[in-house]
């Protein structure tokens, strides 16, 4: 069995909102085991729209769409699928007590427009929305099934989650469990060429390579009648990989690099301070996004002049004199003064150059160097980043933080 994904919307085409329902509705049909190949999304156009619908329900068992139930009259999904299905409209009197109990709610009058959301096709199952105006709906017929769901994110992932999957996981006889193996320090390429034949010689579970931007995921995904034993079937797969690409694996199913610095640092009770000049706090930012990172974030301090650096972080001005700004022994120092600063176990600092001028030949734009200090020593890391990236400024800046979040992490593992 497989399912086509339709999403309605001419501000999808537009590019005004990205299309995240797509990806919510892929991977759970994913995890119901059921096959997706097609996403189409199309505009608030009732020729075009049932055009879409008949090339959807050719090629897959059922469609599942998002969009256009609303109360405007361009809002025409429901209407266009009874016409598919030659099915009448009529009044759902619980949506219509719903849309009346919402209204209430919201302390506002109900327009004549909004009864038009409580029609529903004849016989179809009604999906009850409790964050929205909008009820979702189910139409089946020759074989062929139609789910309809609200467009807002916020409505349709819960009514997703409470009503279709259930029902999807019923008609499917096994399901599709993933397991994602986080990679940092190596290409797509690289792993391609270390796992060719392991990939190539796996059929269930399978495993698939997908680029990120700086680093690499490992899906590895498998197919059985319950969780439990797709689970014991990807275990395996994961050390014979861990065996092979260790050295470069940050994470298993961690949703970053932050999230793993985090829940490591949490494990051993260690605590952090960031000094940073070039990425300008994003490597503060990307920690403090982790909920529960302030159990061990200390702060951040951004030094970006050279006048900052001695005064705040200690770093001398013979080292900035001799050595620069940007440079190994810099890096230590800011390490060392943040860590004495906020009396944390390990200091990270970042310095470089992100460009687009101030480079030069000995120092040019991308050069950046990470430091870490911690009671057991000092360790300054060099990255020549603009090298096969087009050397842009932010993406510089990222792939810094990056960096920088992957030497604390290997740190925290050793300290």
């Amino acid at each position: 069995m497989n399912a086509e994904i339709l999403c309605v919307g001419t501000e999808l085409l537009l590019g005004d909102v990205v299309n995240t329902n797509a990806a919510y509705i892929a991977k759970g049909l994913a995890e119901c085991g059921i096959g997706c190949y097609y996403q189409t999304v199309v505009g608030d156009n009732p020729q075009r729209l049932k055009r879409s619908l008949a090339s959807a329900l050719e090629r897959a068992e059922i469609v599942i769409m998002t969009g256009g139930l609303g109360p405007t009259y361009d809002d025409l999904t429901k209407e266009t699928v009874a016409d598919y299905f030659g099915l009448e409209m009529e009044l759902h009197q619980p949506s219509y007590d719903h849309l009346l109990e919402m209204f209430k709610r919201f302390c506002r009058p109900m327009s004549d427009s909004n009864r038009k959301q409580a029609y529903m096709p004849k016989g179809a199952t009604v999906f009850h929305n409790d964050r929205g105006t909008a009820n979702g709906l189910m139409v089946r017929g020759n074989g062929k099934t139609a789910i309809l769901m609200p467009g807002p994110p916020r409505e349709m992932n819960a009514m997703f989650d409470g009503s279709v999957k259930p029902y999807l996981r019923g008609l499917s006889g096994s399901v599709l469990v993933s397991c994602n193996v986080h990679l940092y320090g190596i290409g797509e390429s690289s792993v391609e060429d270390e796992l060719k034949e392991f990939m190539a010689s796996r059929t269930n579970p399978t495993v698939a390579p997908y680029a990120k931007e700086g680093e690499v995921m490992l899906r590895v995904t498998a197919s059985s009648g319950t969780t439990e034993e797709a689970k014991a079937m990807i275990a395996p797969l994961i050390e014979e990989i861990r065996e092979i690409l260790g050295q470069y694996i940050y994470g298993v199913d961690v949703d970053n690099l932050q999230t793993a610095l985090v829940l490591k640092l949490r494990e051993k009770r260690i605590k952090i301070a960031v000094a940073e000049s070039c990425t300008g706090g994003l490597v503060g930012k990307r920690i403090t996004e982790v909920p529960g990172a302030s159990s061990v974030f200390d702060c951040g301090v951004c030094t970006y002049s050279n006048e900052m650096k001695t005064r705040l972080l200690n770093v001398k001005a013979e080292t900035l004199e001799r050595y620069g700004a940007v440079s190994k022994e810099t890096a230590i120092e800011m390490a060392q003064g943040v860590r004495k600063f906020a009396g944390a176990d390990i200091g990270l600092s970042v310095t470089g150059i992100a460009g687009p001028d101030g480079g030069t030949p000995e120092k040019p734009v991308g050069l950046v160097y990470a430091g870490v200090s911690h009671a057991g020593g000092e360790e300054a890391l060099e990255l020549r980043l603009s090298r096969g990236y087009g050397g842009e400024r932010e993406h510089i800046r990222w792939l810094a933080s990056s960096n920088a979040l992957r030497l604390e992490l290997r740190t925290a593992e050793k300290v």
